[in-house]
């Protein structure tokens, strides 16, 4: 027999999702005022509306509305998780393999160093502080040191492209460079990622942490070749003898269901499988720009907020609050992730003005990592004062990354009697790697 909601938790439904979608309309909307990521503002106001500020003044309205109606508040959280799910492959489209190719190793030696410095740094420090940040014992120490690795190396995609936009940078060399380095980086972390969720739930013997690695570089390998030309084949199929723009829509909604249905199956996260299909599909010649907006503009604006406001109202961000594992993760973040970004630079032949600047740029983080660390407590990898510093984190490293790279970049300009920075590479080179 099929159940439904009664009235009244339909009821309590609809008033959590337009109170959600308030809060993610007022405060992603004042954040874009003031120039920062609108994702920030909807955890914030997801933060506010949450038991850190509105669960703890009005305790009893809270509770009527979010705790006592509980199937209404499940039919939402299944919204929220199908919206991380369009936006991981919203955010897979944005990762353009031949942007990869043209940048060649300039791109490889910046998020290879990018990459390589805070994973190590975040391991280490980790293990050695493994007591200090999980005093519970919940994780093991490695799977915990790997996780905190993959957490700082990763530079948000979609961060970086809005802050070069901003600093009117975007099409330069620069831009260009700092935007495929962080598309390698995101490529690479979240694989790490789908390994380290799959080892936690593992027995972790020798056998199955091989077949783990195996089974997520066997997907990848068969999504982007096999897997790519037949998604093309269908964009072009439907493009071909349908020409609507609905139907193109469609068919990318259900491939990004097919991929998270397919990795979740064999055993990998969800969201892993939505962000390979989107790299593959964002490649497909016959998605069609007009399509591709209609959908980035649905999922980011209806879809993801309701994510990252439930996000905020999921922990209690004053009472995890602890200052001494928010500084120790900000310290790792920025000590791993810049000194990779200037050694990738120096190997680039960049002069330290500019390799201060690659550092601040590929210290930018963003969405995937809150998403990152959404998931990784969910799967009780980490507790929620790790989270918490997690989101500082992301907050700290955005506010700074503009304004620090505006000024390296300034100085590198008064040094060479030069303001070639904001020309586009189609005029002129800002770097000669």
């Amino acid at each position: 027999m099929v159940s439904r909601l009664p009235s009244e938790q339909v009821v309590s439904f609809l008033i959590i999702l337009a109170l959600m979608f308030f809060v993610a309309r007022i405060f992603g909307g004042l954040f874009k005022k003031l120039h920062q990521p609108r994702v920030m503002g909807e955890l914030l106001g997801g933060v506010l509306l949450g038991p850190s500020l509105v669960g703890t003044l009005y305790p009893e309205f809270f509770q009527h509305v979010f705790v006592d109606h509980k199937e209404a508040y499940i039919a939402f959280d299944g919204l929220a998780r199908l919206g991380v799910m369009f936006f991981m492959f919203v955010a897979g489209m944005e990762v353009n393999l031949l942007s990869i190719r043209k940048e060649g190793m300039a791109a490889a030696k910046i998020s290879f160093t990018g990459i390589f410095f805070p994973l190590v740094t975040g391991f280490a420090a980790t293990w050695y502080f493994y007591d200090f940040l999980f005093p519970e014992a919940n994780t093991l120490k490695y799977i915990a040191a790997l996780f905190m690795g993959v957490a700082l190396s990763i530079t948000a995609l979609s961060a970086m492209g809005k802050l070069l936009i901003d600093l009117n940078l975007n099409g330069t060399h620069f831009g260009n460079l700092m935007i495929t380095s962080a598309m390698i980086d995101d490529f690479t972390g979240w694989m790490l990622f789908s390994i380290i969720i799959n080892l936690a739930s593992l027995r972790h013997e020798v056998l199955e942490t091989w077949q783990t690695v195996g089974s997520v570089i066997l997907f990848t390998v068969l999504l982007m070749t096999v897997g790519k030309y037949l998604i093309g084949q269908g964009f072009k199929f439907l493009h071909k003898y349908f020409s609507k723009t609905s139907s193109i829509i469609t068919f990318a909604m259900m491939i990004c269901l097919l991929g998270g249905i397919f990795t979740e199956g064999i055993g990998i996260h969800a969201v892993f499988g939505a962000f390979l299909t989107g790299i593959a599909a964002g490649s497909a010649k016959y998605f069609t720009a007009k399509a591709r907006d209609i959908l980035h503009y649905f999922i980011t604006f209806i879809l993801a907020p309701l994510f990252f406001v439930s996000l905020g109202m999921r922990v209690n961000f004053i009472e995890n609050f602890d200052w001494q594992i928010c500084l120790f993760i900000l310290a790792i973040a920025f000590i791993g992730k810049f000194a990779g970004g200037i050694m990738g630079a120096r190997m680039c032949r960049f002069s330290w003005n500019e390799s201060f600047a690659v550092g601040f740029a590929m210290n930018t983080r963003g969405s995937l990592e809150i998403v990152l660390g959404s998931l990784a407590l969910q799967a009780k990898l980490i507790n929620e004062r790790i989270f918490v510093g997690l989101v500082l984190m992301t907050f700290v490293t955005i506010v700074i990354a503009g304004p620090a790279i505006s000024f390296f970049l300034k100085k590198h300009d008064f040094a060479m009697g030069t303001n070639d920075r904001f020309k586009k590479e189609n005029e002129t080179e800002l770097f000669i790697p």
